[in-house]
């Protein structure tokens, strides 16, 4: 992964408390996955949160990929931690850790 990719990832995740790199925006999805992943989210209460629509920008698609060693898109970061796809996503949301996981972070109450 080329240095400067890196730097910019660093930077995204270390700014924002939680930031989802998706296919689209959380207003207009471009994918299901992404969609799922964003309304896990709000469900969760979260409305403030970086989205980085990686289909505006390759080199950060397939930096995150490197970064994380996950092959796919969505990806969801908690406080610089990988926590994974929207599959994994919807079943922490179902199951309550990823409610938990938000309050001990400080972004919902």
């Amino acid at each position: 992964m080329e240095m400067d990719i890196a730097k910019r990832i660093h930077a995204q995740l270390t700014s924002n408390p939680v930031v989802l790199y998706m296919k689209g925006t959380p207003q207009f999805p471009q994918c299901g996955f992404s969609s799922t992943a964003v309304r896990m989210l709000k469900a969760c209460g979260i409305q403030d949160f970086l989205a980085v629509n990686v289909l505006d920008d390759e080199d950060i698609r397939q930096g995150i990929k490197k970064h994380a060693n996950w092959p796919t898109i969505p990806q969801l970061y908690i406080q610089g931690e990988f926590i994974g796809g929207s599959d994994i996503i919807r079943e922490m949301q179902r199951s309550g850790e990823l409610q938990q996981l938000l309050k001990n972070a400080g972004v919902v109450a």
